[in-house]
């Protein structure tokens, strides 16, 4: 019989520094729920709680609709790591 993997717990950094609103012009903020294609993470790998994942991905997209935070990265032109272009 398999034996089960043990994960550790992760938690949401949001409640933990209790945070109200999660602004989408703190990009800086943002870049830790980003992969580096510019994907949202999923919960599973951020530890985010529900109420503050929707809050993200929220302002995730308004970051985008204004051009703060690119929709894809482009594939020919690789950077090694394009988090480093947000300033």
């Amino acid at each position: 019989m398999q034996e089960r993997r043990k994960f550790k717990k992760r938690f949401c950094k949001y409640c933990e520094s209790k945070i109200d609103l999660i602004d989408y012009k703190d990009i800086a903020q943002l870049k830790f729920s980003l992969s580096e294609r510019f994907k949202i993470m999923p919960r599973r790998l951020t530890g985010n709680c529900k109420h503050h994942q929707e809050m993200v991905t929220i302002a995730i997209k308004r970051a985008r609709q204004t051009a703060l935070i690119p929709y894809i990265v482009d594939r020919k032109n690789v950077v090694e790591s394009p988090l480093d272009m947000i300033k």
